[in-house]
């Protein structure tokens, strides 16, 4: 089977490392890649010297068979639509856009032209996610959801070179980077979501908030949403809780799955191993579940709708400052 056309427009931290997963992936080939950025240009050719950038978006999007957008939201959906209209498959960044009027609008469009299009959020591919799948029936009917991630400062040391919007409250923060994870790790596993209550704080000017609370549903499930920066020593920390009639389980940290036991304590699964060592097994899925987007076959990738639904949610909580 051939291999597939891959392009990806943004070379920040997601285009970098998805791109380190495609380049030995058998399924693709890297056909163009194109970000404006000096710095982006250095760490492309620092990856392989062969490399170099595109001219344009517009060359990228000529040039695949599918395209990977991680540029900053304000950008997705136009360079969306345009892959969408010249026949190709797509996979998103979150959030779908920066106005949800916008993102309502594009995914009505995706879906009405029967567009192969996902977003990526990688706990759809997670080996911890499974393994806390497995466990559902562990802990019997649930009854609650505990969702949080606390942060030492906002934007991560690691994300300096994106903090121009990160840091902003009209693209960024940790609930739309971060928690939206956990909002779709909750759709997916719990079922439709409805906001009941939020408070958001903001320091003022157009910088991003410093702490959320809110209650929804998820499925009919009671949900408690938490956020904040500052009020750690660690760099980041979080957690989603699942408490049922029959016990508790979690995800902590991206990728330790964990279940209460008996004496009080939580017990690690197994084969847990830190996020560093499980992101490259995730996104490899990720890529796998790609290229089955790509030729049409079933996968299971974020879809636009459940990403829609995510965003309402983290955009009514924003709104709620």
């Amino acid at each position: 089977m051939a291999a597939l056309a891959l392009g990806i427009i943004g070379f920040g931290i997601m285009g970098e490392r998805l791109l380190r997963q495609a380049l030995p992936h058998p399924a693709f080939r890297l056909s163009g890649i194109w970000d404006p950025s000096p710095e982006a240009a250095a760490r492309l050719a620092a990856i392989d010297p062969e490399l170099r950038m595109a001219p344009d978006a517009a060359a990228v999007i000529a040039g695949c068979d599918t395209l990977y957008i991680a540029a900053p939201p304000a950008a997705h959906v136009p360079l969306a639509r345009a892959a969408i209209a010249a026949g190709k498959a797509v996979l998103l960044e979150k959030p779908l856009a920066t106005d949800l009027a916008e993102a309502e609008a594009f995914v009505a469009e995706a879906e009405a032209q029967g567009a192969r299009a996902g977003v990526n959020f990688p706990m759809a591919s997670s080996p911890a996610v499974a393994q806390i799948a497995a466990w559902r029936e562990e802990i019997g009917v649930p009854q609650r959801l505990e969702v949080e991630a606390h942060f030492a400062r906002w934007p991560r040391g690691w994300q300096k070179d994106a903090s121009g919007w990160l840091s902003r409250r009209a693209e960024g923060g940790f609930t739309r980077e971060v928690l939206s994870h956990f909002l779709f790790l909750t759709r997916r596993q719990m079922g439709p979501m409805q906001l009941l209550s939020a408070k958001a704080d903001f320091p003022g000017g157009d910088l991003s908030e410093t702490a959320i609370q809110a209650e929804l549903t998820a499925g009919g499930v009671p949900v408690r949403l938490s956020g904040s920066v500052g009020r750690i020593a660690e760099d980041e920390a979080n957690a989603w809780t699942l408490t049922g009639a029959g016990g508790s389980i979690r995800l902590r940290n991206w990728s330790l799955a964990e279940r209460l036991g008996a004496d009080g304590t939580w017990q690690m699964a197994p084969d847990a191993i830190p996020n560093e060592r499980m992101r490259p097994m995730t996104l490899r899925g990720q890529m796998d579940k790609l290229a089955a987007l790509t030729r049409g076959e079933p996968q299971g990738l974020a879809t636009l709708r459940e990403a829609l639904e995510v965003q309402r949610i983290v955009e009514a909580v924003l709104a709620a400052g």
